[in-house]
């Protein structure tokens, strides 16, 4: 259902990290106003929710007041605010065998919209052309359907950025050396577009690098990279290490963190040259305390809520995570760019998340 309330071109005509949060924050937060009561309305089960664990009357004036759902209940519970009739993809979060995952479902319009989004912060990371694309990962990952989650998602959707795209791994996930060095050979001094999940490329690409004794003239390179840090931390590898690596066993000299998740897609939250992530126009962060969810001052470590105001087809504009971050400052960061940046510190150890999900579980 389009609305005149969800005009997308207002939000993409300004530089996704010009906007002052003060200004960013009314205008996020009417936005915000708009989208809880376009799924209050059409989605039921999100309906009942609000009922339990909402005041109706309570006032909504700022992006703390949004009501927000914890990530999990997306394991739980189908949540959409369309006819099944409308739905155009259906997205699944990464799990282990028997694990449970979220299931995201998406309508035309959400999926243009995510897409729309991520052209823009692209854009500021790579300009304004493809760019030749090497994929740290198995074409295998596109077949499998068990696998294709996530991380499926993410390659498909970052390649629509690159072009002559190729993968850095075989079938078997093992490095493809003579694909890699014949691609590099296609497109040598040109700007190369890297892309991978963290571990992946740590244990598959620098790993088998070092094994091997070789390195790769990837010195133009950008690395854009995200999750599996808490694989990388039990191996004591941070930021620092994992950037340092990168450049011994390729070239690569700007590597690029970026903070997302299926539940959000396209309200992704790239680190600068400073190694601050940073809130877009198009979204923002808040941390919450985890046991009372008041919201925490900047410095302060929390849970890590993210708002985007992409979600359409389902009720995921507001979304309490299980990661711990803190607020490092607004609009002050020395890259120049405005709103919120932020830091991630982990997952919530050994624990889940208890709010919505669980009202609703006891009470439906």
């Amino acid at each position: 259902m389009a609305s005149a309330a969800f005009d997308i071109a207002p939000w993409l005509d300004v530089d996704p990290y010009g906007m002052a949060a003060a200004e960013k924050d009314a205008a996020l937060t009417a936005v915000m106003r708009a989208l809880t009561e376009h799924h209050r309305a059409l989605s039921s089960e999100y309906g009942r929710i609000l009922e339990l664990t909402a005041d109706e009357n309570a006032p909504f004036e700022t992006l703390a007041d949004v009501p927000f759902l914890p990530v999990r209940l997306f394991k739980m519970f189908d949540l959409l605010s369309v006819p099944r009739d409308q739905i155009f993809k259906t997205m699944t979060s990464s799990g282990t065998s028997g694990q449970a995952v979220s299931r995201i479902y998406l309508d035309r319009e959400t999926a243009a919209l995510q897409g729309k989004v991520l052209a823009r912060l692209m854009s500021h990371l790579l300009g304004p052309k493809r760019v030749p694309m090497l994929v740290i990962d198995s074409p295998s990952v596109l077949r499998d359907r068990n696998a294709f989650s996530a991380r499926g998602a993410g390659i498909l959707g970052f390649s629509l950025f690159g072009k002559d795209v190729t993968y850095a791994l075989d079938e078997d996930m093992q490095l493809n050396l003579p694909a890699i060095e014949a691609f590099l050979e296609r497109h040598a001094g040109q700007p190369i577009f890297l892309f991978g999940f963290t571990f992946m490329i740590w244990s598959h690409f620098y790993r088998a690098l070092e094994a091997a004794g070789r390195s790769l003239p990837i010195d133009k390179g950008i690395l854009l990279h995200g999750g599996g840090w808490k694989k990388l931390q039990d191996e004591a590898v941070d930021n620092d290490a994992f950037r340092a690596a990168m450049k011994r066993c390729a070239g690569i000299s700007r590597v690029v963190n970026y903070y997302g998740m299926v539940e959000q897609t396209g309200s992704i939250f790239l680190e600068c040259e400073e190694g601050h992530l940073h809130a877009s126009v198009h979204a923002d962060v808040l941390i919450r305390d985890p046991r009372t969810f008041r919201c925490m001052e900047i410095g302060e470590t929390g849970l890590i809520e993210v708002l985007s105001l992409l979600p359409r087809s389902y009720p995921g504009h507001a979304l309490l995570t299980e990661d711990v971050g803190r607020i490092e400052g607004v609009d002050t960061c020395p890259c120049g760019r405005l709103g919120t940046y932020f830091s991630v510190a982990g997952r919530v150890a050994k624990a889940e998340v208890r709010g919505c999900s669980d009202t609703y579980e006891a009470r439906s």
